[in-house]
Parts: C-alpha cells; structure tokens; sequence
C-alpha cells in the first residue's frame, strides 16, 4: 500500500503537528540534507516550455530514497481564476523501486520554499534585521512572512504588489499575527529602510524589480521569483555589489539571477552553494555592511526534505489514505493475472479475430 496525502491531509498533517513545528522542522531537514549534499544524484531539473508558461520535473536521490516533483508555472492562469503553480510528489525506496509516498505539493512546495528562504536568512542577514520587504503578494507570500519571523524577529512588514486584491488578501491573513503592516505604492517605498528584501513576482521577463539605487548595505535579499529562463528580477549591476549564494550552480545559472551573466562572471560573482555555508565550509554574513543575495529558484532536494518529512509524519500520526497502487501477484512475472484472476474466460477479457472484427 502506498500513503497518498490529498491537500486535505496536509492540513490536517500541519495542523495536528502545528505550522509553527512543521517550519521549523523542515528547515532542520532541509538542513541535514543539504550538509551531505555529496550523497545525492543531482541534475537541472528538465524544463518543457510551453506557451504562457513551463512544466517541470524535479528528482533527486540518495543511496535509500529517491524523490520527485511535478511543477508548472503558468503566469497567466490567475486570469482565469487558476493557481500560477501547482505540484505533486512521489517518494520511493531505492532500494526496490517502489513508492512510499504519492503526495499533494502545491501547498508543500510554499512551506518547502518557505523553510529554505528562511533557513538561507538564517546565516546570510543582519542579527538585528526586524524589517522584512515583501514584493509579490501572491500565493508564497504568506509562507515567507512567517517562516522569516523564526529566524529572526521581525517587527515590520513592507510590502507592495501589482495586485490591489493581493495585497488586501495578505493583510487580512496577516492581521491575526504580530506584525506591524505597512502596505506601499511601489516598490521602491517597500524596500525603504528594509533589513530583509523578499521578492516573489510572476512575471516572465528581465524585469528590474528591485533596482541597485534602492539597495543599501547591509541588506540581504531573497530572490525567488526568477525561477526560468528569461525570468528575473534584480538589475544586473546589483550582483556585483553583493555576496551571492545559490542553490546548484548548474541550475541556477539557467534559472536564476545569474542567467543575465556570462559563465565566467557568473563563476566570479557566485560566492558559495547553500550547502557549502549550510555545512560550514563558507562563512554567511560576515559583517553588518556586506549586501548578501539568496539567488533561489527552487531545487529537487528541497523537495526531498519535505516529501520525507510529510511521509514520517503521516506514519506518527497516521494521517493519510493507502491505496493499492502496485500490483500484488504470487508470480511477479503474471502480471496478466491482475485482469484474468477472477475468470479466465470472462467475455469482457476476450479479444476479436479479424474475421470476428469483420
């Protein structure tokens, strides 16, 4: 039997092991699964671009799990009351092939998104930081909020978003929690005074999002929204000033906010991959002045981590439906006889000759 997670058990999931946990729980995996980054097979993930958008498939593995996510991003769908992103996810052991977990990952992929962001502020931004910027109020929003106020104690929330009802629908998700609220015509009056800068747009383009002017030291910036080719949000000339983490170079450099520059460059400008200052190898922020970028799109080992941790906690708390998915047979070779076991001569199994089919 395979545990299946519907979007009505991970809530229930969340619930009973409360968000606050949950968040915290995932960074931890997040984190333990990053410092043995070597034991993992890792590849960018593979891309189909179709029109208005991009499928995606996510796997990763290491010598006892393999993991894998199915994700689009379709910018335009909100327009007809769609969501920009959904996802789902399968678990398997490695070492048979079969599947442990078959899981819903559109809420997932936000709490995942979310704890890694986090988990990256954690040793990239100011100990003193209170004031989170949020660009995009869409549907990661929410997640990124309260994932930053466990890493760091934020009093302050700037944010803006093209959206007038997006913004409304944040404030009144928000309200109930210890933040001070402060919605902004722009942009650029959100950033200001910001120690945290969250940008999560969906518009597919070189967009400058946050310009360079805007920047001052001392800040550090999660951006998650260029996540594509031909999608980023951070003027060019801001890397250079800033001390870079990314997720897997391989894939960020088709992805993310490093795709604007030459191989070369890119190589210069990226400082460390998240596991090398998650491990120790590479400091985080090493003084208060110093500009620090996460450049996230998103990898498959995050997924990883929140896949496993949904599936122990489906087992702790015994949430979720097992449904036979693989084929019980006393000869594994007859698989014929999933549909002939009942009766052998059953009509509905037979198949016409050509006289018969003519």
């Amino acid at each position: 039997m395979i545990k299946v997670i519907s979007v009505e058990n991970l809530s229930q999931l969340v619930k009973r092991h409360t968000l606050k946990q949950f968040l915290l729980d995932l960074m931890a995996t997040v984190k333990s699964d990053f410092v043995r980054w070597q034991e993992f097979d890792k590849i960018p993930r593979p891309a189909f671009h179709v029109p208005d958008g991009v499928i995606e498939l996510m796997p990763t593995a290491d010598k006892e799990l393999f993991a894998y996510k199915y994700v689009n991003g379709h910018p335009k769908n909100p327009l007809e009351n769609k969501q920009t992103i959904i996802a789902t996810g399968q678990l398997s052991k490695v070492s048979d092939g079969h599947p442990l977990l078959i899981s819903e990952m559109t809420v997932l992929t936000g709490l995942r998104t979310a704890a890694t962001s986090a988990l990256a502020t954690d040793f990239l931004a100011r100990e003193d930081a209170k004031t989170l910027a949020l660009i995009g109020t869409g549907a990661q929003s929410d997640f990124q909020a309260l994932a930053t106020s466990l890493v760091r104690d934020i009093k302050t929330i700037r944010y803006h978003d093209i959206d007038p009802k997006a913004m409304e629908r944040f404030y009144k998700n928000m309200s109930v929690y210890d933040f001070e609220l402060v919605p902004c015509s722009s942009n650029e009056e959100a950033v200001k005074g910001a120690d945290i800068i969250t940008v999560c747009t969906a518009c597919k383009a070189h967009a400058k999002v946050i310009e360079n002017a805007w920047v001052k030291e001392g800040v550090h910036i999660n951006g998650l929204g260029g996540d594509c080719p031909g999608k980023t949000e951070l003027e060019h000339s801001i890397l250079p000033r800033a001390k870079v983490v990314v997720e897997f170079f391989e894939q960020s450099f088709i992805e993310g906010e490093i795709q604007t520059l030459t191989e070369e460059e890119a190589q210069k400008i990226v400082y460390a991959e998240l596991w090398q200052v998650l491990n120790g190898d590479k400091k985080g922020r090493v003084s208060d002045e110093e500009i620090t970028i996460f450049d996230s799109v998103g990898f498959a080992l995050e997924d990883f981590s929140a896949l496993k941790l949904t599936y122990e906690l489906s087992q702790k708390y015994d949430i979720g439906t097992g449904l036979n998915m693989i084929p019980t047979l006393s000869d594994p070779k007859d698989l014929f006889s999933v549909l002939n076991h009942a009766n052998p001569k059953d009509p509905a199994l037979a198949i016409q000759s050509k006289e018969e089919a003519l």
